[in-house]
């Protein structure tokens, strides 16, 4: 308890002073990260003027997993159809203008990771997404169903917003560097050397104390002893618990920003990904404990937490930073080109 108070009170004066310090500069060097699947992002589908099956060397080629089909969209219609799909509309425009390059460079690099080392499996595409649900890709059709009645208003702050970053990308070494981003982060980013594995430096654990305000910041599981061992054997088949339910918790290893590495469960020591897959966890940045004949998570966050928080970044930009600054506070060594 009093370490978690101790933390709060220093990530409130972080707080104050983030967005003073994203104006002057980038953040110190952390660790460091490798690409995270594409899974982890958080993902949505083209307006039919958009979509074809003709495509020019700079569109974005996408496998729609629930039809098998290849949909073929226009380099700038990305941008507006991937930030629908990833930021919420009423998010500030500086918000909304690094979640787009964010976006639009993470997915170019995996266009050309695919044109360099293709998989079969793509079937000629980008990258895979299921369009029946929304994922990676928003149409203007879609954005109608969604926005309803304030269609033409999100839509014309949404233009506002990308009309200035169309052609923008972060880049390392001079490629598009792995734009990772999730919703919030448990009050700061992870190394991706940490969750994914690999070495970058752009992508290091930074304060991102706008997620505490987050809705949903924090959350909790509960579970009883017959369906906590029901999920975890359902997950590990090798698993076994002997004893009282409070001797089934052992030690966890957590990352510098909180999220576990892995942790001691029954007769079994799980990464803390699987843990948070297990039971439905929001994130792997969670406490766990056995209290009241019950298994208690405490989750802080949403997402995997390597790089771009987009609470934070909305955060930061009610502050009065802007997109340049946000991208280089949780890019740092990054370059926008």
């Amino acid at each position: 308890m009093k370490r978690n108070l101790i933390f709060a009170a220093a990530l409130f004066l972080i707080m104050l002073i983030i967005p003073f310090l994203a104006m002057g500069g980038k953040p110190q060097d952390s660790s460091s990260s490798e690409s995270p699947p594409s899974s982890e992002l958080p993902v949505s589908s083209s307006e039919t003027s958009s979509l074809s099956t003709k495509a020019e060397p700079q569109d974005f080629k996408i496998l729609d997993q629930s039809t098998g089909e290849i949909v073929v969209v226009k380099n700038e219609d990305f941008y507006y159809g991937g930030v629908a799909a990833e930021m919420p509309p009423s998010f500030e425009p500086e918000a909304l203008k690094a979640q787009a390059v964010a976006a639009y460079t993470y997915y170019s690099h995996l266009r050309q990771q695919q044109a360099q080392n293709p998989s079969p499996d793509l079937k000629g595409a980008d990258f895979s997404a299921d369009l029946s649900i929304g994922a990676v890709y928003w149409s203007k059709s879609k954005m109608q169903e969604s926005w309803g009645e304030h269609y033409e208003e999100y839509y014309q702050k949404l233009s506002n917003a990308i009309k200035p970053v169309v052609g923008q990308v972060l880049k390392s070494d001079g490629q598009p560097i792995v734009a990772a981003f999730h919703a919030i982060s448990g009050g700061a980013t992870e190394t991706s050397a940490d969750i994914f594995g690999g070495d970058k430096d752009y992508l290091v654990a930074v304060p991102s104390p706008g997620d505490l305000l987050a809705p949903n910041y924090q959350t909790s599981v509960e579970l009883t002893a017959d369906e906590f061992k029901a999920a975890a054997q359902a997950k590990w088949s090798d698993i076994t618990f002997e004893g009282e339910p409070q001797s089934w918790i052992g030690e966890a290893q957590k990352t510098s920003s909180g999220t576990v590495k892995t942790i001691k469960l029954g007769n079994k020591e799980v990464p803390g990904g699987e843990a948070r897959t297990a039971f439905s966890l929001r994130s792997a940045n969670f406490d766990l404990l056995y209290a009241g004949e019950k298994f208690v998570f405490t989750v802080r966050g949403y997402g995997h937490g390597v790089g771009m928080s987009q609470y934070g970044a909305n955060y930061m930009a009610q502050q009065g930073s802007d997109y340049k600054q946000i991208l280089a506070w949780y890019y740092p060594n990054a370059q926008l080109s």
